[in-house]
């Protein structure tokens, strides 16, 4: 073959020679091949019943080779051959983007020829017999992720803007990408955003305020009030303690903290400690007790109220639906005058790609990852990148790894990266107890400190709003939280996903939210009978929450942190956020 950078150099430029094309229709030939063998070698070592015959994966690909001639006859002689019909997910696929994957012959057979084994690979997991529901999603978790790890995309010598690259740099792009790759074997994390673009305190989490109590669990912040009058009953934020609570404190322009102080609200938020050794013996109880009960009990006390209004977004949702049920179980449900939550889940029959990894064998990873007591964050942050592989893993290791680019400066993946560590034994039943075996919808099942949880008798308003591309709270999941409160509820459907989803501010103009006064029994049946409205849901929970509490006060005293009985401790956003 010819010199390898004049090669390269033809294959990037769309002049490549006779030879060249020779040598690289048996590189395509022999990759199909090896891709196809590589799905059925896999099969076969699962031992799946369904593929105890091999000829199961060529039956349920018997048109594979039909489609694949087809190919080859538009990429040898386009003129005579039939015209393809390109799905419209592929050529949507932000992957293949460039102008080169479609310009250069060569290329676009190579982008043709993923897409054509990728889809058959899929086929071939949906023909498989004998095997269990959970078993065969696995199966296509599995398989998706190995179709995104194996995109042409991924290589240099098979990615032209990667060619291009090499020819434009002298190779320096990929000297400036294996820094890139080093740095992140070094800590153990994939790199998404620039690490030194945000400072906690200067341009990120900046809404004034003071921590008002540590316990060893968690902080508490109260924020400074925006207006002379707010509203008498305060609100309480529990974030999950997965991630940091500053999600909801971006930036000012993205803040739903701020935005909520701007409307008028008394504002506390808890910032939960990330977990260490110390925690070893920590477990839900307490993030229920000493958690998000002494968080009301303190607020009230500090603020003489009756009750409060509370939010709960994801795993700390579930959570404050367990919470309600304890205080409604001792009747002192009235220490709660609302409930809203953000994309979280009671239960868990639907749960979506999460209910993946919560096998015997996941499990006894879990527990040899946690041998200090804790679970180290980057194991989650890694469970959540593999959920969205092709997004949040294949586009960095291209951009950054074969491109060589820069990382740009983004808030939301900062903080993304920004993990916390998980006490052992309270993760570990968390995933048995809710995700695996589903105990908290069954009454009785669980309790808290000698309490016994019920959802059923939760009669708190309640305000769910659920994500339509959640893939970690699927809609259908947090549309089951109808199901077992029996209060009153309104639910609100909100375009994107589990973040852009709830840090949707309404100055962005962006998304859509869908609402629904009459009954529904399922989701389905609410989007048949939803209203549109463009932008942000914000309005529309604070007009929810003002309707359940009008009355207003005004803003000094307790109502300006540290201004009451209770010192403040330091300035927000505190310093268990800063704990690594």
């Amino acid at each position: 073959m010819p010199d390898d950078s004049a090669t390269i150099e033809r294959l990037a430029t769309g002049t490549a020679t006779l030879a060249d094309l020779q040598h690289w229709t048996w590189v395509l030939g022999r990759a199909q091949q090896m891709l196809l063998e590589h799905g059925i070698h896999t099969m076969e070592a699962a031992e799946l019943p369904g593929w105890s015959d091999p000829s199961a994966f060529a039956r349920a690909s018997t048109d594979f080779w039909a489609d694949t001639m087809k190919l080859w006859q538009r990429f040898l002689d386009p003129a005579q051959a039939e015209p393809g019909d390109e799905p419209p997910e592929h050529a949507r696929d932000r992957r293949f983007k460039a102008p080169q994957w479609r310009e250069n012959p060569l290329f676009d057979f190579l982008r043709q020829s993923y897409f054509l084994i990728a889809d058959h690979m899929l086929k071939g997991v949906d023909a498989i017999e004998g095997v269990d529901a959970k078993q065969k999603e696995q199966i296509r978790f599995a398989t998706r992720n190995f179709i995104d790890a194996m995109s042409p995309t991924n290589f240099p010598a098979t990615n032209p803007q990667v060619l291009e690259r090499i020819i434009e740099t002298r190779g320096e792009n990929l000297l400036k990408g294996l820094e890139n790759m080093l740095a992140d074997i070094g800590k153990g994390q994939l790199t998404h955003t620039d690490d030194a673009a945000f400072e906690l305190g200067e341009n990120i989490a900046t809404t004034p305020g003071k921590v008002v109590k540590r316990t060893p669990l968690y902080e508490l912040i109260q924020y400074t009030p925006s207006t002379k009058q707010v509203y008498q009953t305060p609100l309480i934020i529990f974030p999950p303690w997965i991630n940091r609570f500053y999600i909801l404190d971006l930036s000012p322009e993205k803040s739903f903290i701020k935005w909520a102080v701007d409307q008028g609200l008394t504002v506390f938020v808890v910032s939960w400690k990330s977990a260490d050794a110390s925690m070893k013996d920590v477990v839900w109880d307490d993030y229920v007790e000493r958690g998000q009960i002494d968080a009301i009990d303190t607020v009230r006390e500090m603020l003489d109220v009756e009750s409060v209004h509370t939010i709960g977004y994801c795993v700390a949702g579930t959570t404050l639906a367990a919470t309600l049920a304890v205080l409604a179980a001792r009747d002192e449900a009235e220490k709660v005058a609302s409930a809203t939550f953000f994309t979280a889940q009671v239960d868990f029959t639907e749960a979506g790609d999460l209910n993946l990894f919560v096998d015997d064998e996941q499990m006894k990873l879990v527990d040899m990852l946690s041998g200090d007591g804790y679970l180290d964050g980057r194991y989650m942050a890694a469970t959540f990148n593999l959920l969205r592989g092709r997004d949040l893993i294949w586009n960095y290791v291209t951009n950054n790894y074969l491109l060589g680019e820069d990382y740009a400066p983004f808030d939301l993946l900062h903080w993304n990266a920004d993990v916390t560590n998980l006490p052992a034994k309270w993760h570990h039943s968390y995933l048995t107890d809710l995700y695996r075996d589903n105990l908290l919808v069954k009454p009785g099942a669980l309790a808290i400190g000698g309490t016994a949880i019920d959802l059923a008798r939760v009669k708190t308003p309640t305000y769910v709003q659920a994500g339509r591309e959640d893939h970690i709270a699927p809609a259908k999941s947090v549309w089951k939280i109808t199901e077992y409160f029996a209060g009153p509820l309104k639910f609100v459907l909100a375009g994107s996903g589990h973040i852009a989803g709830v840090v949707n501010p309404p100055a962005a103009g962006k998304y859509q939210y869908w609402t629904n006064d009459k009954p529904a029994a399922t989701l389905a049946e609410f989007v048949a009978g939803a209203t549109e409205t463009k932008g942000s849901w914000w309005p529309d929970w604070v007009a929810w929450i003002a309707a359940q509490s009008p009355d207003k006060v005004d803003a000094k005293g307790a109502r300006l942190p540290g201004k009451g009985r209770v010192k403040a401790i330091c300035d927000a956003p505190g310093e268990y956020v800063r704990t690594r």
